[in-house]
């Protein structure tokens, strides 16, 4: 049975979806470090060409398109059957499926890269080592992970989403990058890179980034 929180932040982002959409940001109009992380990860997973890239928790598809355009074969994936309506209106050339990151439709060693951005905040702590867990399983020996996050000091916040409309719950849990980097070690990553950026104005957290792949040998 799926857990009772997934389905509150389907149903809230079903809600929100057509305001979030609008107020997310083009990645081309992202900070440079946060363009140049998205962009060592599509040099990555084209180098390696071990398949198809998952976006999970894509939103309304702005970064699969992004990562599209620089020649990553990418499709996206989100809980919210309205996020990706409306990322299979705007980007009808690519791929958006309904499904969660918890159980991923992809079978063993099927993905050559996952990119988790922004999206596994609404997870609570104890779910992430399984969540991990699914992105190694269906990651190709090789592939690759770009994992990026607000951090924080084991915080749990319940905040509404407005948007003008509708108020929409959501729960939003932030961990230490350095656990974060111990559970995906626990999952079997090897984390090979690592950006940490300092709060922008008018925000109270800092952001991680992780760059991790799965070996291709036994782990040791």
């Amino acid at each position: 049975m799926e857990p009772s929180h997934l389905d509150t932040i389907r149903q809230s982002y079903d809600v929100v979806a057509a305001d979030y959409a609008r107020s997310v940001k083009d990645p081309a109009e992202l900070d440079p470090l946060s363009r140049a992380v998205l962009g060592a990860f599509a040099e990555l997973v084209m180098s390696a060409d071990l398949g198809p890239t998952a976006d999970v928790g894509c939103g309304p598809g702005k970064v699969t398109a992004y990562l599209s355009r620089l020649g990553v074969s990418a499709f996206g994936v989100d809980l919210s059957p309205r996020m990706a309506g409306l990322a299979r209106t705007a980007y009808p050339d690519l791929r958006f499926d309904v499904g969660s990151m918890t159980a991923l439709a992809a079978g063993d060693g099927e993905l050559g890269g996952v990119l988790a951005f922004y999206s596994t905040h609404h997870l609570p702590p104890g779910e992430l080592p399984e969540v991990y867990g699914e992105f190694h399983r269906a990651l190709a020996p090789g592939g690759h992970l770009l994992l990026v996050t607000r951090v924080g000091e084991e915080e749990h916040q319940r905040r509404t989403y407005g948007y003008g409309g509708d108020p929409a719950p959501f729960d939003s849990y932030r961990l230490p990058a350095d656990r974060i980097a111990e559970l995906l070690d626990r999952a079997g990553f090897a984390v090979t890179g690592r950006t940490l950026q300092e709060p922008e104005a008018g925000a109270k957290r800092a952001v991680a980034g992780f760059l991790a792949h799965k070996p291709e040998g036994p782990r040791a």
